[in-house]
């Protein structure tokens, strides 16, 4: 596979991630870094330190609305138990 051909396919895959959390809310960030060692504020962190390492000014709360789909206070009042 082409080097463009298989970015295209894992940012495919990754809007399918993004999409399957914001879709499954009950799925709570603390149960998910504890099965998988990584949660949603993870996925956001890293959104932001790839988009500043391309020149893209991306700050924390930018990066967690594009991976919640929401401000994530809102996301919190919303869906965060306990």
């Amino acid at each position: 596979m082409s080097d463009p051909i298989t970015s295209e396919i894992e940012a495919a895959a990754f809007r399918r991630l993004v999409e399957h959390l914001r879709q499954n809310t009950a799925l709570q960030n603390i149960d998910l870094m504890n099965l998988a060692g990584f949660c949603r504020n993870c996925l956001a962190r890293w959104y932001a330190e790839e988009a500043r390492a391309r020149g893209v000014a991306m700050d924390e709360g930018s990066a967690r609305e594009r991976i919640y789909g929401m401000p994530y206070a809102e996301w919190k009042a919303r869906h965060q138990q306990g």
